[in-house]
């Protein structure tokens, strides 16, 4: 799907990745817990790009199971689609040591924890991180991680 909420500030190609270990006890996706779908690949990744014209990002929403084959995803479309950003939304709790952030322009860390709310209620438990080279600071160091959570909120009100 195309999302506008999921990456602020991008028009994100949304890709739903299966077998999720996480198992949130108030997940609102319990379908992909289970392997299903197709498999992602180059070629079928490829696909998707192409048939989405007019997006700035890709975003891997899930695949905590193999960070390392999402790192050759990211890898895959920084060398093919150079104007791309990529997200990977995780519900890690910490950043897999398996993952390169070479490739990721933001990604997301956390399980949804009900009673902490979304990554869109300011007392939530998640965190998304931009890339410092993406944030219009002086300070901000390129290669580095920030925590950009608070775009997500307006007002300190949920959106």
């Amino acid at each position: 799907m195309i999302g506008f909420r999921e990456v602020p500030d991008e028009i994100s190609l949304c890709i739903d990745i299966s077998g999720c270990p996480i198992k949130c006890p108030s997940c609102h996706s319990k379908y992909l817990w289970n392997n299903i779908g197709h498999e992602l690949n180059e070629s079928s990744l490829n696909s998707l790009i192409l048939a989405n014209s007019g997006i700035s990002c890709v975003c891997l929403m899930g695949g905590s199971q193999d960070p390392k084959y999402i790192s050759e995803l990211a890898k895959f479309i920084k060398e093919n689609y150079k104007d791309l950003k990529v997200c990977w939304y995780t519900g890690d709790k910490d950043l897999s040591p398996d993952i390169n952030l070479t490739y990721f322009d933001y990604y997301k860390l956390g399980p949804y924890d009900e009673k902490y709310g979304s990554i869109d209620n300011p007392k939530t438990n998640q965190r998304f991180y931009t890339r410092g080279s993406l944030l219009h600071k002086m300070d901000a160091c390129p290669n580095e991680f920030y925590d950009t959570t608070s775009k997500f909120w307006v007002n300190d009100t949920i959106i």
